[in-house]
This record gives C-alpha cells, structure tokens and sequence, in this order.
C-alpha cells in the first residue's frame, strides 16, 4: 500500500438495529457482525456464470447470502464447520483512504468462532487477485489485527471434500434427524469401524436410515473420511472421537 491507514481513519459502515451506522474501526471491536444484515445488495447480472443466491444455514436457522458458486461452498463449509457459531454475509464497508482517494471494500463472510474470535473471509481465486484487490484485503487484514479478528482470503476447495459436504448438505435440515431412535442405534452400531450401507442395514430399512445417517455425518455425530474418495456404500462409518452435536 502507499499509505497504511490510521486507526482514526478506518471507518465501518454497517446495518445495525438503528439502521445504516458508520463507526471507527475500534469502536467496533466487540460488535456481533454474525447478526447484521447485508450492507449491499447482490448483484445479479443476465449472462453471467455466476448468480447470487441464498444459503440456508443449518447452524443459525437463518439464510445467509452469496454471489457465486464459489461463495456458497465457502458458507457451506462454514455451516459445516463445528467450530462455527454465527455467520452473515457482506456484513460491513471498510473506509480508509490510499493517500490520494477514498476506497471502500466489503468483505464477503463475517464468521464467529466458537471461542468468540471473529473472522473475517475475502472468497477470490488466486487467478481472479488484481492489484487493487491486493491492496484492499492488505487493509482488511491490517484492520482485523486491530481488533482482534482473524482474517482469511480463500480460493477454489478441494474437489473431493467439496462434493461430499455438497452430498451431506442435503441432509442438514433437522427434519432429516427426528427419528433419535434410529439416531441412536446408529451411535450403537458404529461403535467400531462399519461399512456404510451395512451400518444402516443393521439398523433398518435402508431407505428410512440413511437421512438420519448422512444428518449424523454432517454434524459430526459420526465420522467418516471425507477428502480422501467420494462416499460410497463401503466407506467405514464411525461415532466421532470428540462427539459432535445437534443444534
């Protein structure tokens, strides 16, 4: 950058419950970002590759907004992530100035760990970093270390993770896990290492298991290999080590 800001000159512009606000960067350290709503509209465009869309979000029971195919599986991972308790999208402009002109950047992901650090997430390909986009996640990360926030700029997923979290995903809603009693025998049955067609064939017909199976994997109450090869009828189910949970 040719002129690193000041801490009294980086401003927030966000959508709080007083309506649209704008803050010094400081002063906004302990604001919970995961609950506000977007700061600009998706853009959608006839003829684009990408559009925008709505995730809904399994872990905030709220609907969380993206721009391309590349952000929806990054807040996919992010509702898959156990570690993950709020996230909201677009969630704040970040003002400084370069030395020459004023420049504003919206990140695309505000996230909140389950330790209460938040985190801050750019979703741009390698490919796809132009000069001033260097410039403006320079800034954005600067401003994160002010405050205490993580910041991370993510690119393109690792394929096979990528569609096996795709698969699971569908599987996310609670309704996929009302029977506890099936939920239950599967805890039982994969005590040790079990294929996992035959883990739900033990425990019933196979058709009425595996919903309640595959919303079991998602919130890592079992475990299975997910980066290695896709999920297929012989891959070895198992209760999780460190014991996911319902929301």
């Amino acid at each position: 950058m040719a002129v690193e800001p000041g801490q009294q000159e980086v401003v927030l512009e966000f959508v709080g419950a007083a309506g649209r606000q704008r803050e010094p960067l400081l002063a906004c350290r302990a604001m919970a970002f995961e609950d506000v709503e977007p700061v600009r509209r998706f853009r959608w465009s006839r003829g684009r590759r990408d559009f925008a869309g709505w995730w809904w979000s399994a872990t905030t029971g709220r609907h969380v907004g993206y721009e391309s195919w590349l952000e929806r599986d990054h807040v996919m991972l992010l509702d898959f992530d156990q570690e993950v308790v709020g996230v909201a999208s677009q969630p704040f402009w970040l003002h400084w100035s370069d030395g020459t002109r004023s420049r504003r950047h919206a990140p695309d992901y505000f996230a909140r760990s389950v330790d209460g650090t938040g985190v801050v997430i750019d979703v741009r390909p390698d490919e796809r970093v132009a000069p001033a986009d260097e410039e403006a996640f320079a800034v954005t990360a600067w401003a994160c270390a002010q405050v205490g926030w993580e910041f991370r700029r993510v690119g393109v997923l690792p394929g096979v993770l990528l569609s096996n979290v795709r698969w699971l995903s569908r599987y996310r809603h609670p309704r996929c896990g009302q029977d506890i009693d099936l939920a239950d025998r599967l805890g039982e049955v994969c005590q040790r290492p079990r294929p996992l067609f035959e883990a739900a064939a033990e425990v019933g017909d196979r058709l009425a298991v595996l919903p309640v199976l595959f919303h079991l994997l998602w919130w890592r109450v079992l475990r299975v290999d997910l980066e290695i090869e896709l999920l297929h009828p012989g891959s070895l189910v198992s209760v999780a080590a460190q014991g996911g949970a319902l929301r």
